[in-house]
């Protein structure tokens, strides 16, 4: 099966973003829509829902950490109560925009720091896991591709996409470079093909100390925020077509 292209999407505050990201919906296969806490509202939920319903793209939940301020992206030390409590409140929201649409909810992906604090943090792992677990067991998670909450998602008996990311580099573990380093975005077009393909191809990335990294991935993000989130995914979608 050709890898899923998914995209994070309804991350802005204001309904004028979703032309951009309409316009992404014709190239890629699954989105996460922004649940109000980290960005989005409900407004842009629901218009979101509905033209990936349109288009017939998977709808996946992109819940984060309560910080709008941040885009999401500072770590924050809270419990794993917390968040077992956010992930249902906000994955339950998007639920309810897509059941009065008569769609169906395909996923959840944790969003910014709570993905990255959840990936290798049994503790916080285990709630975000939990909390996806009760909300449906046939939901898929959406995670770090090699990261321990792959493990444990199996192990409770939930469905795992292990993910790439287009336009990040990597570090010698498998983890993603932080957002802190200037050097923790994929820029070109050119950069980011070679490293895709490298993906699509070879299921591997070279990290940033120049190592070859083995990722076994069900599907790659391209970050719909990015300033070349429409550029990157045309030429992904093209590629993907072109190596079958």
């Amino acid at each position: 099966m050709p890898i899923d292209i998914n995209c994070d999407m309804g991350e802005g505050m204001d309904v004028l973003t979703l032309d951009k990201d309409e316009e992404i919906l014709d190239y890629v296969t699954s989105i996460n829509i922004a649940c109000g806490y980290h960005a989005g509202n409900h407004t842009i939920m629901h218009r979101t829902v509905q033209n990936a319903i349109r288009k017939n793209i998977r709808i996946g939940a992109h819940p984060g950490y309560p910080d709008l301020q941040g885009f999401g992206r500072r770590n924050m030390d809270v419990s794993a109560e917390e968040i077992y409590n956010m992930m249902v409140y906000q994955v339950g929201a998007l639920q309810a925009f897509v059941s009065v649409e008569k769609g169906i909810l395909h996923h959840v992906k944790p969003h910014g720091a709570l993905y990255n604090q959840s990936a290798n943090d049994i503790e916080k792992a285990t709630a975000v896991v939990n909390a996806v677990y009760d909300l449906n067991p046939a939901y898929v998670l959406y995670c770090l591709a090699g990261s321990k909450i792959v493990h444990i998602a199996k192990e409770k008996g939930l469905r795992v996409y292990e993910e790439v990311f287009s336009d990040r580099h990597y570090n010698d573990d498998g983890t993603l470079v932080s957002r802190e380093d200037p050097n923790a975005l994929i820029q070109t077009e050119e950069e980011m093909l070679v490293h895709v393909k490298g993906i699509l191809t070879a299921n591997e990335v070279m990290s940033v100390q120049q190592k070859k990294i083995q990722l076994s991935a069900q599907t790659l993000c391209i970050h719909g925020d990015g300033p070349h989130a429409l550029t990157f995914a045309k030429k992904i979608f093209a590629l993907r077509k072109q190596l079958g």
